[in-house]
């Protein structure tokens, strides 16, 4: 998808007037669970960052955004580093001088499984020895339908299949969690940054409302 047909799509589904409470949501995400695998000495890589509400509200020592959409970079905040830049070129970019690499809802719009190992490829070369890949997204075996109502969507994915694809290009997993967040913030409960915060805290809910997988890899030192 070229540029200009991402920056058209994210504004026919994202309304802006929205982004304040998807960012209040991300903030306790990024506080009461997330930050637990990030040390604020770290440089943090968001692929395909969106409107930046991850790197807006994740405490780093560096923040560095890559997104193909150029509008992305006026949502950032002025800490961060913005790279306009296809995800699997990331490893020219940022050459082993990554801590953390994270990705939410991005995986599923590559093409095809051939695209997911270049990127995963790409991932380990941005990564410093002992480095994260954290991964946030949609688990196909509990959405067998909604997850193709998405135009951009093609790539089909459940946390054990992309485990899989991980260990296969030389990841270690360290978390695996079949079931995490709701699929959407739009109607789905929790939709509001208290009711995230209890959800965050019960993790017998996740068996019930949770249709994300939430996976934590490292490269090999």
């Amino acid at each position: 998808m070229e540029s200009r047909d991402l920056s058209s799509l994210y504004k026919i589904r994202f309304a802006e007037e929205e982004l304040p409470r998807k960012n209040a949501i991300w903030k306790v995400i990024c506080n009461d669970f997330i930050q637990q695998f990030i040390k604020p000495s770290d440089t943090v890589v968001d692929v395909a960052c969106g409107y930046g509400e991850f790197l807006n509200n994740i405490a780093a020592k560096r923040k560095i955004a890559v997104d193909l959409n150029p509008d992305a970079k006026m949502f950032l905040g002025s800490d961060i580093e913005f790279h306009q830049c296809m995800a699997t070129d990331i490893g020219s970019v940022i050459k082993e001088d990554a801590d953390i690499v994270f990705t939410s809802n991005f995986l599923e719009h590559l093409p095809n499984k051939n695209i997911l190992d270049k990127f995963l490829d790409q991932v380990l070369l941005a990564l410093k020895p002992g480095g994260k890949y954290i991964i946030l997204g949609p688990n196909l075996r509990y959405l067998p339908g909604e997850y193709w109502d998405f135009y951009d969507h093609h790539l089909g994915l459940t946390h054990l299949s992309l485990s899989e694809a991980l260990k296969l290009r030389g990841f270690n997993v360290d978390v695996c969690i079949d079931r995490f967040l709701p699929y959407t913030t739009q109607g789905a409960l929790p939709s509001h940054p208290w009711l995230v915060k209890m959800y965050l805290k019960a993790p017998a809910a996740w068996k019930i409302l949770g249709k994300q997988f939430f996976i934590v890899a490292h490269k090999p030192l």
